[in-house]
């Protein structure tokens, strides 16, 4: 369930507080509070999950990790942000 339906659901149980039996009204708070506890993720489409997860693995990288990352190439190759070029005639670390 997405979260403007569980938005839809407490809205229309506030609506009509009296009608609301109190374990629809614990269901829907449960929900609620989950959703709010898992906030932080970014919920995609099933085919954007398992790319997400294999672009994952092959990097070695968390799943939000990989999200950054992507978003971060995406910005950069589309100006949001300054890309980090390296001068041809300057100083390097490491060895090749």
């Amino acid at each position: 369930m997405s979260s403007s339906d569980t938005a839809t659901l407490l809205e229309d149980a506030a609506d009509r507080i009296a009608d609301i039996s109190r374990a629809d009204l614990q269901i829907m708070l449960r929900r609620a509070a989950l959703m709010l506890r898992n906030s932080g993720s970014i919920a995609f489409e099933d085919d954007m999950e398992e790319a997400l997860r294999d672009l994952s693995g092959e990097f070695g990288k968390t799943r939000n990790d990989t999200i950054r990352f992507i978003v971060r190439e995406w910005m950069e190759k589309n100006t949001y942000l300054p890309v980090h070029d390296l001068d041809e005639d300057g100083d390097v670390e490491g060895s090749a």
